[in-house]
């Protein structure tokens, strides 16, 4: 069996244990035509997968990742020829990819992780921290008729950074020793798209518009990344919280009539839409 390695990486609420429930519910339930298809759960915690996957078809915002989780998910697929491929990717906290940037610190078995494999970066295209520049802020404040004080120390924190400064030098960490390990695959994975797609840009042009640092990297480091971008919305819209005695959305009440949940998922890249989480997989399987 040929065995490849993706590496999930994201910050907090980019994504992440979204796309593995909507995942794992396509791979079970099969009753989408995918690119790739389950042989069998090499290793992992099936419980919680299938924890992921109900709370997911259930229109319930998932739990998050805790803290000092890194549940490594090891899934057995087969492409459509009968080849048996090995993805192995962690369901690590967005936290862990945080602390790297903020303390440039990164723990072992998170490190461990990072070295092999091809790459999905999830990136929340509805909730970017824009850069804030002095001239904006100062025009901002005279037309609310606040007071402009001058000379005022302000005090900064690396997580006030914007999400593209923030993910470049995430990117940037795995060109570097020691998680470098040569040139990689990069699929990037701009989440919640139902949210922004009545813009009409297309995921590329929303790279392009929106986190032009980012956009930038990849053309100028194209020998260490070969990359591809895909706009994903795989809840379909917005999901109850978690909380039992939380208000309950009328737009997840729509989505759990739904008699087919996979319908829910739209994945927009080069090729034609379509509801296939596995197309990014095995490209970066290649």
């Amino acid at each position: 069996m040929n065995e490849r390695s993706v590496v999930i990486v994201g910050l907090p609420e980019s994504g992440k244990s979204t796309f593995l429930g909507a995942l794992w519910h396509l791979m079970t339930e099969g009753d989408k035509d995918t690119v790739l298809r389950l042989a069998s759960l090499g290793h992992g915690d099936r419980n919680h997968l299938n924890a992921l996957a109900s709370r997911w078809r259930d229109a319930k915002v998932q739990d998050r990742t805790s803290t000092g989780g890194n549940r490594l998910v090891v899934m057995n697929l087969a492409d459509r020829g009968g080849i048996s491929l090995r993805v192995t990717f962690p369901d690590t906290a967005g936290e862990a990819y945080q602390h790297m940037w903020e303390e440039r610190e990164c723990d072992s078995d998170v490190a461990d992780t990072l070295k092999g494999g091809n790459v999905l970066l999830f990136i929340h295209s509805d909730t970017l921290q824009a850069p804030m520049w002095v001239v904006d802020d100062a025009a901002l404040s005279r037309r609310m008729g606040l007071p402009h004080v001058q000379n005022r120390e302000v005090a900064w924190h690396p997580r006030l950074a914007p999400t593209q400064v923030q993910v470049v030098e995430l990117l940037q960490f795995l060109r570097a020793g020691p998680l470098d390990t040569g040139p990689r695959r990069l699929a990037i994975m701009l989440s919640a798209w139902d949210k922004v797609a009545p813009e009409g840009l297309s995921p590329a042009a929303f790279l392009d518009v929106k986190l032009p640092l980012l956009a930038q990297y990849l053309r100028r480091n194209s020998r260490g990344w070969t990359s591809r971008i895909y706009g994903l919305s795989a809840q379909g819209g917005d999901y109850d919280p978690i909380e039992a005695d939380a208000a309950r959305k009328p737009q997840a009440e729509e989505l759990r009539k739904l008699d087919r949940p996979s319908t829910r998922i739209r994945l927009l890249g080069d090729a034609p839409e379509t509801h296939d989480l596995t197309e990014p997989l095995a490209w970066l399987m290649v």
